[in-house]
Parts: structure tokens; sequence; C-alpha cells
């Protein structure tokens, strides 16, 4: 456990010795109340005045170790504070700054996604410390350094693939200098105005032989004055599929109660299940993140590893990146891709082409369709859709036959749409959309065909369509971006009528909701922006119809979550869409499945007094910054040869209270 009998030491007290080396008299055991963590951002300047008046108060003791005394001399440089203050106060920092040679310190902003959020549930600001980079330091440098201000501020971590710990004992080194300094006792500090800092986290290599991977310190405050300290100490075993590895609920309980002398405890269940996950494909090199999976909490848990009951709280969890070739909308996505290919040559000037999808040139579908539509015109009823070999195929209605009754193909289409349908198969290059514009601007102009197309078709081919009813046509040079850009506004056009047609078909929103995403009112690249939202919107939708088997009791919340959430942010396929729901609507995918996480809360205690022991399981490592060198196997990865178990990390939580006054 933490020395936490340091928060509590009066501000003067004999003379005493300890493994540190000798300190003066004034102050007892300051090798631990050196030991803090004030970082800038919380845009209270007195936060500076309380780390320098403890640096200068203890920056005498010569004999204190090496690494705190450079952390001393580190903290004196307040060119490199004042720089790391600014930057606080223009907003949270992305990335950690350097907070010693060999530590950094990482800012979580209110209500942003945690690393604790398993262990710890606040919401407030938070300062995550961690290794910096690889530095290795000798004593010999350290020394050498204690007064090279310019050292520090300039050093800057180099980067890796994800954030390192420190040794177990120097995070209770951090953790226990914050606490000092959150001290009100430390009267001969004179700090004229203490400032409740935000709750400190370190993350911890796990060399100890408990396996420890957090430790943490919260303030405890009444008001705005602080009372006390709550520490946290986050433990990880395993993997194991070795249950009596496993710890036994009243045990738990128990402990508990013996450890924070309760005699009463509640306790609180949680589980998550993954119900669809994307597999790496053979011809691919990135797998993909798409899932979906189900969190479900319950109160009075029974026994470990309890399946929830279907009265428990859940809710979904949706990620799904668009592109899976196993998709039931995979044909309308390299619609949408096309598309893409066409604002991006509008944008730059310069477009990539993609392979033809059909043998015939656009040339050639071009002209087959414009014959056809002069045969129409001469009395000949000799449509391409009487016979089904030459039937426009639209990609958009190109899908799986399961979910050809949620997305079918519009029988409506206009001469704009079936001309998108045969030149986004079959252009490959600039030259073919000259050629095939060419054709169709000269068979308006003799007035060989009298194409229909949709009311409200803002498109610059459907304007010279209207036009030619009339026998007068403006002159159009197809030159520069002008044909990219005629193909563009036609193939946007259309998909906005095939997504529009979809989800109001399906009764899952109307119009007036959708005018957001079809508004021709911005620009071209925003436009297909906005296409793009839509088509992650369907992707959502038909996953969970085919997948899940969701109704429309199910889609129309979910549908309306995600209009909501992309008429106010951008695409971002990584964001985890979320509806509540009830357990039954899914408990017949994981009711005979393993959970991926199961945790169990016991508490006792109400509001600043309340204190937790969480034990979890978990089939991935819980902290980002595990390694395989720093985790405790606890038992033989198989049990009698059966590698059907599954494997799971064992990680325990506890917290202990200790008061000022």
């Amino acid at each position: 456990m933490l020395p936490l009998e340091v928060a509590t030491c009066p501000a003067a007290a004999p003379r005493r010795r300890c493994g540190w080396g000798r300190v003066s008299a004034h102050c007892p055991r300051p090798e631990r109340q050196l030991r803090s963590s004030l970082w800038p951002g919380t845009g209270n300047c007195s936060q500076w005045e309380l780390w320098g008046r403890c640096l200068h108060e203890y920056r005498q003791h010569a004999e204190l170790p090496v690494s705190l005394r450079a952390a001393v001399g580190y903290a004196a440089a307040s060119g490199s504070h004042l720089r790391v203050y600014n930057e606080g106060n223009k907003g949270i920092p992305k990335d950690p700054f350097p907070f010693e040679a060999d530590v950094q310190v990482h800012l979580i902003g209110e209500g942003c996604r945690s690393p604790l959020e398993s262990f710890w549930n606040g919401n407030s600001m938070i300062f995550i410390m961690q290794k910096a980079g690889h530095v290795e330091l000798s004593d010999q440098m350290e020394e050498s350094q204690i007064d090279d201000a310019t050292y520090i501020s300039e050093f800057t971590p180099q980067k890796s693939s994800g954030p390192v710990a420190l040794f177990v004992t120097r995070a209770k080194q951090l953790i226990s200098l914050y606490t000092m300094a959150q001290n009100p006792n430390m009267t001969h500090l004179k700090i004229s105005k203490p400032v409740v800092l935000p709750p400190l986290w370190v993350r911890c290599d796990s060399s100890d032989p408990e396996h420890t991977c957090w430790l943490g310190a919260e303030p405890l405050k009444n008001g705005n004055k602080i009372t006390g300290i709550s520490f946290h100490t986050v433990t990880c075993n395993g993997p194991t599929s070795d249950k009596t590895c496993f710890a036994n609920l009243e045990d738990l309980k128990k402990a508990h109660k013996i450890r924070h002398r309760s005699s009463i405890v509640a306790t609180k269940g949680f589980a998550q299940y993954e119900l669809v996950r994307s597999t790496t494909l053979e011809d691919t090199v990135v797998e993909s993140e798409s899932n979906i999976y189900i969190d479900i909490t319950w109160s009075i848990v029974d026994k470990i590893l309890q399946t929830p009951p279907l009265t428990a709280a859940a809710t979904l969890n949706i990620r799904l990146e668009s592109g899976d070739p196993r998709s039931p909308v995979f044909q309308l996505h390299r619609e949408l891709q096309f598309l893409l290919v066409l604002a991006e040559g509008l944008k730059t000037g310069v477009t990539e082409w993609p392979e033809p999808l059909v043998a015939e040139s656009a040339v050639e579908l071009v002209q087959e369709l414009l014959n056809d539509l002069k045969n129409k015109l001469d009395g000949f009823n000799t449509s391409v859709h009487k016979n089904d070999a030459e039937k426009v195929q639209c990609d958009s209605a190109a899908v799986d036959s399961s979910i050809k009754s949620f997305f079918s193909e519009r029988g409506d289409l206009d001469f704009a749409e079936q001309l998108w349908c045969k030149m986004r198969r079959s252009v490959a290059s600039y030259q073919d959309l000259v050629e095939c514009f060419t054709l169709i601007i000269k068979s308006l102009e003799h007035g060989e065909i009298q194409p229909w197309i949709h009311q409200g078709s803002s498109s610059l081919l459907s304007k010279l369509i209207q036009q030619s009813y009339h026998g007068a046509m403006e002159a159009i040079s197809l030159s520069g971006v002008t044909p990219i850009q005629m193909l563009l506004e036609i193939g946007l056009d259309k998909m906005k009528k095939d997504y529009v047609s979809c989800f109001i078909g399906q009764e899952l929103a109307t119009l007036t909701y959708l005018d957001y995403f079809i508004s021709t009112s911005v620009e071209l690249q925003e436009q297909v922006h906005r296409i793009q939202k839509l088509h992650h919107m369907l992707e959502i939708l038909v996953s969970c119809t085919v997948f899940l088997h969701f109704k429309h009791d199910n889609l129309f919340p979910l549908m309306q979550s995600c209009i909501k959430y992309y008429k106010e942010n951008p695409l971002n396929e990584k964001h985890v869409f979320q509806l509540p729901m009830r357990p039954a609507v899914v408990n017949k995918f994981y009711q005979n499945d393993h959970a991926q996480i199961w945790r169990v809360e016991i508490n006792s205690g109400h509001g600043q007094k309340e204190v937790k022991t969480i034990w979890q399981l978990s089939t991935s490592p819980p902290v980002e910054h595990m390694t395989s060198n720093n985790l405790g196997i606890l038992c033989d990865t198989t049990v009698n040869g059966n590698t059907e178990e599954s494997m799971y990390f064992i990680t325990m939580a506890n917290c202990s209270q200790v008061h000022f006054t």
C-alpha cells in the first residue's frame, strides 16, 4: 500500500531519519512530501505559488535522492512552467507535456474519454503521468542537469507506439508529493490561496509483486476546502482461463467490509458482449475497427460471471466503417467512391480514374441509351425495359437479397440517372466524358431525343434538357472541369434520391428531417460530404437489420440519433453511436457466449465518503500501457488442454481515504 500517513503529517515535528537520508527538523519526511505533480492548465496562478514555495522550501536538501533533486531543479524552471501554463490557457493540450526528464503529463479534459473509465467514474479534468518516451538518464546525468532549466524546458519526448508506464516506486513518489501539496497542514509553505487540483493518475509498470498498473490520488473537499485524499490502486494479473484463479464474490464483499469498516455493502454488475465484429479480410492489410457490442448494467450481483438479468439496463454501441466487401450495400459504397473521385478531381484538377466495371466503352453505352430514346420518339417500342438482358443496371440495386426489402432499386430513374448508372461503370478517362456529353448535347440540339427528368433536378445537364423542350439551349464548352462537374452533379442528384427514398420508404425520417443532407444551397464539395453521412447512416441501419434483426421500433430511434449527430458533426466513422434498449431484444445473440468484459462493483458509504472495490475480468488487457513483460501470469494458459475457454485478465481496483482533519 501507499504510505498514506504522509497526508496527515503536521507542519512541525522533530528531526527524523529514514532511508532517503537526513532531513531538516522543521518538516518530517520531506522525501515523501516532495513527491508531487502540480501541473498547469486549470487557469489559477496560485498553483505556481504553491509549487514554487514547496520546491524552494526543500531545494537545499542535498541528501535527497538524485531523482527527487532533479525534480526540484526542473520544477524551479519557471520559464518552462509559463510556457506550459500558457498552452493550458489556450485549451486542453492534445499531446503530453514534459514534466521531468523521465516523466510527462497528459491532461484529460472534463467529459472526454478517459482510459480509467472502468475503474474510476469521475468526469472532471485529470492529470495522467507516464514515462517520457524511452529516455534513460543515469544518476550522473541527472545531477549535472539539476540546475539546467534549459535542458528540461527544451526536452521533447520521443514518439512511441503508445504510453509507457513508470516504475511503481517512481509513481509512489509522484503521488506522495501531490498529496503533500494538497495538505492544508503544510503551513510553513505559507500558501495564501490553496488550490484544489484535479485528480492525478500515474501509469505503473506492474513491477511490484501485486502487479500494480495504476496509482491515483483524488482530493476530497468540502466546498473549496481540501479535507483529505482518496488513494486508488489498480492491479492486474493474467491472462488465464482457470476459473479457480477467480475471486469468490462473498470473499470480495467480506474483504471490503473489513477494509472500510462497513457493515452494509451494495453490488453492481456490468457485462459487455460483442454482437457483431468485422474480421480482417485476406486481401486487406488493416483490420477494420467496425463492431457492435452491448453494455449491460444491473444491481445486486449474485455470483462471479453472472449472466445479466433481462431486467437490466442495456446500451447498444455501434461503430461501423464503410467499405466492407461483405456489406449488403457494398455496391452502393462503390458508387459513392466514384462520386468521391469526381469530387476530388474537381477540387484538385487531377482525377484518378478507377478501372471500368464493364467491357463496353462509355461511348458505346451512352450511344445505346440515346438510340433507345430515339426509337421511343420515333414510335418503336423496343425499350430496354422489355429486354431483361439490356435492362439498365443501377449499382445501388445490386445488393444482397436479404436487404432488398430495406433498400431496393428505384423504378423511377430518369434519363440523367440512367446516364449516371452507365457512365459510372464505364468511364475510364477525361476524354470519355467529353465524347459522351458531346453525343448527348448534339442529340438534344437536333431534337433527336426528348428525355424526361425529375422535377427539381438542379444539375447543368437537367437545365439543358429543360431548355431543349423549348428549342433553345445555351452554348456549353466541354473543357476544363465542366465535364467532371456535369457528371458529379447528376450523380449527386441520383444518390440523394436513393437515400431519401429508402429512409422515407421505411418511415425512418421525413423530408424535413433530411433537408440538411440534400440541400443544394451549399457548394458541391459540402454536398458530397453530406452524402457520405447519409451512406454511413444507411450502413448502420442495414447492419442492425441484417445481423441483429432490428424492427422499426429500434431502427427509428437509432436513425434519429444518427441524424442529430451528423447535423452537428463532420463525418466520423469511428464515432460510437449508442442506443438504449432492453436486453431481451438481443439476448439470443449473447446468452450462450462469453462476455468480453465482466465486472462487479462493491461499494459502501455515500457522497465523498463512498468507497469502492472493483473486480473485473476482460479478454483484452485493461490498460493500454501493459506489455508482455509486465503481465502477471496467474495460472497455466490452458486447462486440461482445452483452448475453447476464454482467456481473461483479472483486474482489481481498491481505494482508501485519508482525512487531513
